[in-house]
């Protein structure tokens, strides 16, 4: 983010009456937050462009609470990428070099300590991914994905009384 980014945001938070919210600039590898401070953290296709995915979740493991959780839109590998796509700059901007691949996403979140880890990959991303480049076939190789996670410890949601719910699931905020 730049600060012109989070001037308006802060902006459009103020015009929704939005109280609830905090924007702050800073690098996803070393996040500007204490230690366990944030009940949940938000990220829309930007993680698939660090270079150190590891570092980026394990700074989202610092700073959740006991309980807290990830909830991620990102673009995700489904298949190992070709050489030629992986050295493309275009591709690396356009959000496709970049991916890792949906089970190294989880295993990275479980090794860290995240628990209820999921990484489910949409189909119906292939049509809008197909025309990024139409003819390269980048959706052979990455689709979208929900990326959900919570840091173990007291204050986890549950639902059916076992097990903790992923983003968005009915129940899960309240």
């Amino acid at each position: 983010m730049s600060a012109d980014m989070v001037a308006l945001a802060r902006g459009n938070a103020v015009k929704q009456g939005a109280t609830n919210v905090e924007f702050r600039l800073g690098e996803i590898e070393h996040l500007p937050l204490p230690d366990a401070c944030a009940d949940v953290l938000i990220s829309n296709c930007v993680i698939n462009l660090a270079p150190d995915k590891r570092a980026v979740y394990a700074e989202a493991l610092r700073v959740l609470r006991p309980g807290g959780r990830i909830a991620i839109s990102d673009v995700v590998g489904l298949a190992p990428m070709p050489q030629e796509i992986a050295d493309d700059v275009a591709a690396r901007c356009g959000c496709v070099a970049g991916a890792a691949l949906a089970t190294d996403v989880a295993d990275t979140l479980r090794s860290l300590g995240f628990a209820d880890v999921r990484v489910d990959p949409d189909p119906a991303s292939a049509e809008v991914i197909s025309s990024w480049a139409p003819g390269k076939n980048y959706e052979r190789y990455v689709a979208s994905a929900r990326i959900s996670a919570t840091k173990p410890g007291s204050g986890e949601r549950k639902t059916a009384g076992t097990k903790a719910a992923a983003c968005c699931d009915p129940g899960c905020c309240t």
